[in-house]
Formats: structure tokens, C-alpha cells, sequence
């Protein structure tokens, strides 16, 4: 397994599919894991070599950890199952890497998105069956573009950091004695506001609000892009990153209060909107704390845009990207 961008030559045992504690946190560690679930569920692998470039940045909030998960999971699927796997169990088999043998406690939503590509819904009810929703909105007509400003990393360990936000929501949900904050409306929060405070703090409290808060934006963003409402889009999108902001409070870790590229970019964009007399959005982008940005701007100033950013962040910092209708494919069978 070659990477050209980190000029890396990877080799993993697929006869030796144990966990390794010096892995932790390495590409390595994904080949293995998604490996290791492949056989547990009975599928077949092999070996294989492989070449990766990629403009997916590390660490930045851009799911390139998941990414990895599913291109291996993927690669084994066509080339020794036929590609009878389909893209929630790659998505599935690509969290239990990521958690297990790379260390790092996360969820499903952005593998789902890599295996299907394109704009899409998901509803975790059932968390082990999640419902996907294809979304067919062209966005084209509306001469906006989604713009990536990678704001660069933190100088401290995050994983704390993420742990904490459904650690402190799950506390939230326990408490009414449900799984998930899912069953539980603002109203009955606010009612058990005063225990809730004694017991688990404001903090967690401000992040269930969110939580309820988000799943509502979700729903009507769905809502107002199959209706083609794009003002509509904007002003759900830039709800969603104020609350992020105030509320679900993952602008920077308090372990690095020094540094603050989520923020700043924030600000910065903002202003951008205002000087330039223009409607836009910029939120939080990924897990938060550190890394990215996605704002969305109008195509008449994403030049100038991508300028003001990079003079900040750096060379390269600020990217202007599309959302492609496919996931993970094969192009061409060599």
C-alpha cells in the first residue's frame, strides 16, 4: 500500500490480523482492521498492491480515516466477493477499523456518505439498519460553490475532545432513560433543567439542546432542497454552525485555547459576507475542534475568497469542491 502524498510504503500482513498497539492512529491499522472484519463476517480478502494519491487532508475533519476504510473495504469487495457487499455493511466494516484497531471512537455518518456518494439523507433509528435517503437537488443553477478552508490542526490530542460530546449527550438521554436524545424534545428538558444542571453540568445540557435542534435542521434541509429553496438552505445551514458554535462548543479544544483556526475562519468569513454585500454560509465542518470549515459562496467571489483565506491559513489552505453523484468506484478494470 503506497501513498505517494505521504511518500509512505505500507505493508500489512493479512495473515497476521490481530490487534497492534503501536498501530494506533495509523493508516496501517485501517488495512488491518477492515481486514479482520472482512474474515469475521465470513467474506473472503487477498492481497493486493495498491497506489494512493489523494487530496483528502489529514486530520482536518475531511473523513480521511474513513476514506481509507471504505477504499480498502471496497477494493476487497470487487476484487474477491464479486461486489456483493453492499455500501452500509463497507460503511459498518469501516467503523469497527476505525474504533477497534485505529483507537478512535466514531460513527457511521461519513463512511455512509463516501460508500454512497452524492447528497444524501440518513436516519439512525436503527442504528444497525440506517435509512438512506437519496437527495436529487442541482444545485448548479444557483452559481454557488462549497468551498473547504482547512484551518490547519490542533497541537493537542482531540480524541478526549470528541469522546466527550456523546458521552455527555448520552448521559442526557440516560437520565430520562431512553438510548438516545433522539426520544426527547427540548420541552421536557427544560422541564428537568434543574436536576440536569446539579447533576451533569450546563455544558451537557447545552449539547442535547443542539442534538434536538440539529435533527430538526436536518430534516428541513432535506425538505428545502428537494423543493429547491435555496435561501432557505443557507440560512439552516448557517443556524447550524452558530449552534455549533454556542451550543454544541466544538470551535477549538479547551486543552489548546492558544489555538483557534475554526474560529477565526469564522469570523473572517463572516466579515468576507458582510464587506462583499453577499448572502452565504460557513459552518463547522467534521468532528470540529480543529480543522475545517465549509462555507458556501457565490461563484463571482470565490477567487477573492479562496485568496483571503489562504493569506491566513496558508498556501492551498482553501479548496473549492463539488459533490459527485457516485461513491467509491471502479473506472477502469486494468
Amino acid at each position: 500500500f503506497i501513498s505517494t502524498n505521504l511518500n509512505q510504503h505500507i505493508r500489512v500482513d493479512i495473515n497476521d490480523l490481530v490487534i497492534k498497539s503501536e498501530e494506533a492512529g495509523q493508516t496501517s491499522s485501517l488495512i488491518r482492521g477492515v481486514a479482520f472484519k472482512f474474515v469475521e463476517l465470513g467474506y473472503k480478502i487477498g492481497g493486493f498492491n495498491c497506489i494512493v494519491e489523494s487530496e483528502v487532508a489529514i486530520g482536518s475533519g475531511l473523513s480521511s480515516s474513513a476514506s481509507i476504510e471504505i477504499l480498502v473495504g471496497e477494493i476487497f469487495n470487487y476484487l474477491f466477493n464479486n461486489n456483493t457487499i453492499g455500501p452500509i455493511e463497507l460503511a459498518k466494516i469501516g467503523q469497527f477499523a476505525e474504533n477497534d484497531f485505529f483507537g478512535k471512537p466514531c460513527g457511521l455518518m461519513d463512511q455512509l456518505a463516501i460508500a454512497y456518494g452524492g447528497i444524501i439523507g440518513i436516519d439512525f433509528l436503527d442504528f444497525k439498519n440506517p435509512k438512506v435517503i437519496n437527495i436529487h437537488a442541482d444545485l448548479t443553477p444557483f452559481n454557488y460553490s462549497f468551498v473547504i478552508v482547512n484551518t490547519g490542526g490542533s497541537h493537542a490530542d482531540l480524541t478526549d475532545d470528541y469522546a466527550s460530546i456523546p458521552k455527555e449527550m448520552n448521559e442526557i438521554a440516560h437520565y430520562f432513560k431512553q438510548q438516545s436524545l433522539r426520544f426527547i424534545d427540548r420541552d421536557i428538558l427544560i422541564k428537568n433543567i434543574n436536576p440536569l444542571r446539579e447533576i451533569y453540568g450546563d455544558r451537557a445540557i447545552l449539547r442535547a439542546i443542539h442534538f434536538i435542534k440539529e435533527n430538526q435542521r436536518a430534516e428541513s434541509i432535506i425538505k428545502l432542497l428537494n423543493e429547491g429553496d435555496f435561501n432557505g438552505f443557507l440560512q439552516t445551514v448557517n443556524e447550524a454552525g452558530n449552534s455549533s458554535f454556542k451550543w454544541l462548543q466544538n470551535a477549538y479544544s479547551i486543552n489548546d485555547e492558544k489555538h483557534q483556526g475554526i474560529s477565526l475562519a469564522t469570523e473572517l468569513t463572516k466579515n468576507f459576507f458582510k464587506v462583499n454585500n453577499t448572502i452565504g454560509a460557513t459552518k463547522i465542518h467534521g468532528g470540529g475542534f480543529a480543522g475545517t470549515i465549509l462555507s458556501i459562496i457565490q461563484n463571482k467571489l470565490v477567487k477573492e475568497y479562496i485568496a483571503e483565506m489562504e493569506n491566513v491559513f496558508g498556501e492551498k489552505s482553501a479548496t473549492r469542491v463539488s459533490i459527485r453523484n457516485s461513491g467509491i468506484n471502479f473506472v477502469k478494470e486494468i
